[in-house]
């Protein structure tokens, strides 16, 4: 696991814009992607991850170059989501400058997915993207979504973590539906039952809205945090994320 506690600041991307809304629904456009990447860059942020919130075909072109002019600009690791449905999709990722890819939707429509991507480019290289709701209908209360959380699978989320995880994921990004975009606080139940079967990295993300959110989640397991609107709006700081972890005895870089 992570020795210091890595800050990840989350740019939703829709036609080269940052958009952010509630529960991914009323998007509005918060900024210029590769603008705002370099400021969290200078702020101190450990990873950039950037989620292609439409990947159509004709936007993916779009996304490449938004990820090759931030490569060209920020030094530190970045991870793109949305869209990515095959092997060669990552490689074209890489080659604009992603260091890791994240998969979510394509995963689970072929499972497979995951082992070639991991045997291709190493476990390092993949992050399983989970939107997870709670839900009565899966056994351990949480099931897996899609569409940004509008259709929900069959799916228990902690079985399907397990698995992507046996079938080559090398880090696990969960973020909560239910707590996306409220600013009320990381669901720490969830990341502490993710942390129980995970045996690699657990990224929280979805609820922060103070600085003295972070702090909980890393307590409850994860092994980074990852926010957005607090970062896009100006209310928080990388700075003032780390400070505070830092305050509450957890190891930041």
């Amino acid at each position: 696991m992570s020795v210091a506690t890595r800050v990840i600041p989350c740019l939703d991307v829709a036609a080269g814009r940052v958009v952010k809304g509630v529960n991914f629904l009323n998007l509005r456009d918060a900024g210029d992607p590769v603008e705002l990447a370099r400021r969290y860059f200078e702020q101190g942020a450990d990873e950039i991850t950037f989620l292609d919130v439409t990947a159509t075909v004709d936007e993916r072109a779009t996304m490449y170059e938004v990820v090759a002019a931030t490569a060209e600009q920020v030094f530190i690791p970045l991870t793109v989501g949305g869209g990515v449905r095959s092997a060669d999709d990552v490689a074209r990722l890489q080659a604009h400058g992603a260091d890791k890819v994240g998969v979510n939707s394509a995963a689970i429509a072929r499972p497979a997915l995951l082992g070639e991507i991991a045997d291709r480019f190493g476990a390092q290289a993949l992050v399983l993207s989970l939107d997870v709701k709670r839900s009565d209908a899966a056994p351990s209360g949480f099931v897996v979504t899609t569409h940004g959380g509008r259709t929900e699978t069959s799916l228990d989320a902690l079985a399907w973590a397990r698995e992507a995880i046996e079938r080559g994921a090398g880090e696990l990004l969960v973020n909560s539906i239910d707590a996306d975009g409220t600013k009320s606080g990381f669901d720490l139940e969830l990341i502490g039952a993710m942390r129980e079967i995970s045996r690699v990295p657990v990224i929280a993300s979805g609820g922060a809205g103070r600085v003295q959110d972070f702090a909980p989640a890393i307590a409850a397991g994860a092994d980074a945090v990852l926010a957005a609107s607090v970062f896009h709006n100006g209310e928080l700081t990388v700075g003032d994320v780390k400070r505070a972890l830092a305050e509450a005895g957890v190891t930041v870089r």
